[in-house]
């Protein structure tokens, strides 16, 4: 099932409508910070383990 843009006009209205003009930015800022972290913690999990220290005693 397609969005039409009729549809995605009436959901961002009803955004608007509940959250107000003036949080939308904040909300915009906070999502893009929780993508970012997201992000790097992916990039963390995905390098490899260094491999275990041999001391020698």
């Amino acid at each position: 099932m397609a969005c039409g843009p009729w549809q995605i006009a009436i959901v961002l209205l009803v955004i608007v409508l509940i959250f107000g003009s003036k949080r939308l930015p904040e909300i915009a800022r906070s999502i893009g910070r929780s993508a970012s972290e997201f992000k790097r913690g992916q990039r963390e999990g995905e390098m490899p383990d260094p491999p275990p220290r041999q001391d020698a005693a």
